[in-house]
């Protein structure tokens, strides 16, 4: 949120402590209120003299467990159509399979052990489990925490969500 619309907000509620508001103003919602993030992302470039441009991503959620997450990553285009993308190929891989994928929104929705994922039915043998498991694990995509419980690294939660809307039609 910029210094604008927090000034705006803090003034919205003093008005409504001290009972002089007026008739609520709603912000811009998710996808209105113009290209806000895209316009101040154009300024920062400009400010860099990063003429071929750059990507922004940015997320503030919430899980199911209670967890909050924000994270925000940008880069230049520049460095990113220059630098080597083989690194990028394991990780690719360990989302490109439909159990896979499963495992991962089961491991969002609050299931975190083997044993609660081995009783969904359609994602095959503890075995086979366990070796998707070990391959989104090696990935980055999860990590273990004690006792064999399983979630997604906090850095990796919103990247993981813009992968997924990226990829959605």
């Amino acid at each position: 949120m910029g210094l604008d619309e927090r000034v705006a907000e803090l003034e919205r509620r003093v008005a409504a402590l001290e009972g002089t508001a007026a008739a609520p103003v709603p912000g811009p919602r998710l996808g209105e209120g113009g290209f806000w993030a895209l316009e101040t992302l154009k300024e920062q470039l400009a400010a860099l003299g990063a003429e071929a441009g750059g990507v922004l991503f940015t997320g503030a959620v919430r899980m199911i467990s209670g967890e909050r997450y924000v994270w925000q990553q940008g880069a230049l285009t520049d460095e990113l159509l220059d630098g080597d993308w083989t690194p990028a190929a394991e990780s690719f891989a360990a989302l490109g399979h439909p159990v896979r994928l499963r495992l991962l929104k089961e491991i969002f929705g609050g299931r975190r052990t083997a044993a609660e994922l081995a009783e969904l039915d359609d994602l095959g043998t503890t075995g086979q489990i366990y070796h998707h498991l070990r391959q989104l694990t090696a990935a980055g995509w999860l990590h273990t925490k004690g006792r064999g419980r399983y979630e997604v690294p906090g850095t990796r939660v919103v990247p993981l969500l813009v992968a997924l809307s990226a990829s959605l039609p």
